[in-house]
């Protein structure tokens, strides 16, 4: 992993994660080399419609507003998700194969992931940001997969595409997602993986985590939860705060996810590079940063500044305002500190 990565790019520092063609383009080489013959016209619409949505160009929808949760992090972890799906079809015998439907039912579900944090025009008319659908925004992307795979010609694929996508989020019990075909359940092992694999191993995590995450966590009520009439708990008192945290649910949730409920999914990237892995490399060296940050207290030491990728004016400081509004309106109240650690994806 070159030393000279730019805040845009992928754990490679080859493909422009910021870019839909970068990506889509990446995809495609991937996929010609993998599955010979395939047509690749649906996943060229769906890149195309993901800009829209994401822009704010797609009829009935806002754009994007969430400052963590942007364009850049569904790219990132769409590539992700395309490189274990050939890592993973590289390597299985013929008969457990996934084969070229199945795969790009895959990435179009990834693409539209997170397509619950974006506002309708009129059924979202009272909420101000993504943010606000947090805790359920994975249930809303599959409402959205529900509608939109049929007008991209891919009816067929709605009840695996909407129940796969939970796999990226913690709104169903994993051990609880039942599926006909152990093929199908990979598929959502493999995009659960890219979600937390790419996110984790983003050069400017630990940044996003605390000016991006945090925000997102307050607006969503996660940050600071209302436990029951005029008592609040919080779970994270600020974004440096949620950073002492990280190491925890590391350990505690995001492991048991990749290796048991995923059951190591993400080795299929090393089918790619040789044996190597940059996504966990670059987790671990994000990580131990963080550890070090947190032994000297030295805040100093997070000093990228990464770009915003967003489908909305001024939603950063709209996103900045809504924080601060929320926060100042607790003022008062009966707080109750240190409630479980929750980090949705």
């Amino acid at each position: 992993m070159s030393q000279d990565r730019r805040n845009d790019f992928d754990v490679t520092n080859t493909v422009q994660v910021s870019s839909p063609a970068s990506v889509r383009n990446a995809v495609h080489e991937l996929f010609a080399e993998t599955f010979p013959g395939m047509s690749y016209d649906k996943l060229w619409l769906a890149f195309y419609d993901f800009e829209r949505l994401f822009t704010g160009r797609y009829p009935g929808y806002k754009g994007c507003d969430t400052t963590y949760h942007d364009m850049q992090h569904t790219l990132d972890m769409t590539l992700a998700v395309a490189r274990l799906l050939v890592g993973y079809e590289r390597s299985a015998e013929p008969p457990d194969r996934l084969g070229a439907s199945r795969a790009q039912m895959a990435v179009v579900t990834a693409l539209f992931h997170d397509a619950g944090y974006i506002r309708h025009e009129t059924r979202d008319r009272d909420f101000t940001n993504g943010a606000e659908f947090t805790l359920y925004h994975v249930s809303r992307s599959a409402d959205f997969l529900r509608r939109y795979l049929p007008e991209l010609g891919m009816a067929k694929d709605v009840g695996i595409s909407s129940m796969i996508v939970h796999f990226t989020g913690y709104e169903l019990d994993l051990d609880k997602i039942e599926l006909d075909d152990p093929r199908d359940t990979l598929c959502g092992h493999l995009i659960g993986t890219a979600d937390l694999i790419a996110q984790m191993a983003d050069r400017c995590y630990l940044e996003k985590c605390r000016d991006r995450l945090y925000n997102e966590f307050v607006v969503g009520g996660i940050a600071v939860e209302n436990a029951r009439p005029g008592e609040y708990m919080v779970r994270y008192q600020s974004g440096e705060d949620l950073l002492r945290k990280t190491p925890a649910f590391y350990q505690q949730v995001t492991r048991d996810r990749l290796n048991s409920k995923f059951n190591r999914a993400y080795r299929y990237a090393e089918v790619l590079y040789g044996g190597r892995n940059p996504y966990i490399e670059a987790i671990r060296a994000n990580i131990t940063h963080l550890v070090r940050i947190l032994e000297t207290n030295d805040w100093s030491l997070l000093r990228r500044e990464p770009q915003f990728f967003l489908g909305i004016a001024h939603a950063v400081q709209d996103i900045e305002r809504l924080v601060a509004s929320q926060l100042a309106s607790l003022a008062g109240v009966r707080i109750k500190n240190d409630g479980p650690l929750l980090m949705p994806i």
